[in-house]
């Protein structure tokens, strides 16, 4: 109970910080003279009184955080935000329930893009940026949780960096060199989305825009402030500066540091990760523009590379942005897209889905026991760019991958049971846990999540949010041993 504390506590103090991210709307309904001001600043000082009153009455039971209280803390915090983040949506759009708005801010903190909002146009600023801007705290909240979480249940992909990421991340209790990789992390992260910013902006989206979609495309958001996502803009020159931005947020954020740290590119032709991801990406893009051409959905092949290229990088990376409706493409297509946004995203990024580092280890995996099926003697440890991976690590894959796909079935007969068809269920599941944000069906590029019971979109918020923190890290804090001493 006293390490429970501990964490409201820590809890309390995030609530309180957190309170002052709704600067960035305040600023926008200021500066746009919106009536929105008056919610958001509402808002804050809820979200702020909250937070110093659990801080204050969990007081004395502060103490340093150990690995386990970590698991704790990502969890509580990360619904806790959620559940105040839709008090100004709320305040702002009255037809909105708090089922519906609760979806709209996990969709935003989880970087899944899916929204259940129509009229996006029409909204204020403040809440477009809103939205805009819960999706990039979200997407650095991931990082710093790969780097500082993840690595201690030993699922996730940072194992591999840790000689080269910026600052150790030490086994035995979160300390200040967290604290310092993270900082390290944010400057990196900031950096990007500046110039991602700037880039949109020169490539002719009006500054409110450049800013807001800078935000969704270094998250992985997907959030746009228009209806028609990136279509609206029409626009090849977006397209691509969107794509190389979201390539960018698909690769492992440590190694972007180390390759400014070090002015080179070596760090990105070392790391796995970056070339598989491209390997991936490219070959897919040019086969399946190709098919789309034979299928003659476009008049020829550059016409459908653009449109391919543009939508298969945004799911495969997880973003979610959409320039045309590819539902109506033959299905192969839309359903590799979907495929590809489970294995495409690199460990550390701000990207969702399975990630490179654990297909890759399953796929060493698998040749291994075929190698040992012919030499039983042998000794034959498992390697990824010439780093040995220990059999722990291994094995957390494996048990990682197994609670993935049965989330994924239990989710998807739950959509079935509510009388969803297999096509939305399944894609809506599989864009919910990849954080992916569109489906098929009738989560579709064409609409929206908005059709969905609100037993349906409950179950889609789940999905989301157990995706993002990577479901070990929810599901680990309901088992005995974390409870026993």
């Amino acid at each position: 109970m006293r390490s429970l504390l501990g964490v409201l506590n820590a809890v309390g103090s995030l609530l309180a910080l957190f309170a002052l991210y709704y600067a960035l709307p305040l600023l926008t309904a200021f500066f746009y003279r919106e009536a929105a001001l008056r919610d958001f600043a509402l808002s804050a000082a809820i979200t702020f009184a909250i937070g110093m009153g659990l801080k204050l009455a969990t007081q004395r039971f502060t103490s340093e955080l150990k690995p386990r209280d970590g698991y704790l803390l990502v969890t509580i915090s990360w619904l806790s935000i959620a559940a105040l983040a839709t008090i100004p949506l709320m305040r702002q759009i009255p037809e909105l329930s708090f089922t519906d708005a609760f979806f709209e801010t996990m969709s935003g903190l989880s970087t899944t893009g899916a929204t259940i909002l129509t009229g996006i146009d029409a909204l204020p600023h403040a809440v477009n940026l809103w939205r805009e801007a819960l999706s990039w705290l979200g997407g650095m909240g991931i990082i710093v949780m790969a780097v500082a979480i993840l690595p201690l249940l030993g699922v996730g992909g940072m194992q591999m960096y840790r000689a080269e990421s910026p600052g150790a991340v030490k086994d035995a209790r979160l300390t200040s060199r967290i604290i310092q990789t993270a900082k390290l992390l944010w400057m990196v992260y900031v950096g990007i989305t500046a110039l991602c910013a700037l880039s949109l902006w020169l490539a002719g989206m009006s500054g409110f825009d450049a800013i807001c979609h800078a935000f969704a495309t270094v998250g992985l958001g997907g959030f746009s402030t228009h209806d028609a996502s990136i279509g609206y803009f029409n626009s090849p020159a977006i397209e691509l500066v969107l794509i190389v931005f979201m390539l960018l947020a698909a690769m492992n954020f440590s190694t972007h540091f180390t390759a400014l740290r070090r002015g080179s590119f070596q760090p990105y032709a070392r790391d796995p990760e970056v070339r598989w991801l491209l390997v991936w990406i490219i070959a897919s893009c040019l086969g399946v523009a190709a098919y789309v051409r034979v299928a003659h959905v476009y008049p020829d092949y550059f016409t459908a590379l653009r449109y391919v290229g543009f939508n298969l990088v945004s799911i495969a990376t997880t973003s979610g942005f959409v320039n045309t409706d590819y539902g109506t493409w033959p299905v192969f297509a839309p359903m590799w897209m979907l495929f590809l946004s489970c294995v495409c995203a690199s460990s550390g990024s701000t990207g969702g889905g399975v990630k490179i580092f654990r297909s890759l280890v399953l796929i060493k995996q698998s040749m291994r026991e075929m190698f040992s099926l012919v030499h039983p003697s042998a000794v034959a440890p498992l390697k990824i760019a010439g780093t040995v991976i220990a059999n722990r690590v291994v094995f957390a894959v494996l048990g990682f991958i197994f609670i993935y796909f049965m989330t994924i079935v239990v989710l998807t007969f739950a959509l079935l049971a509510s009388g969803l068809d297999f096509i939305s269920a399944f894609s809506a599941i599989i864009a919910c846990i990849n954080n992916t944000g569109p489906g098929l069906g009738v989560v579709g590029p064409h609409t929206n999540y908005a059709a969905l019971t609100d037993f349906q979109t409950w179950v889609c918020t789940a999905g989301m949010f157990l995706g993002r923190i990577e479901l070990f890290t929810c599901m680990v804090i309901f088992t005995r041993t974390f409870w026993r001493k």
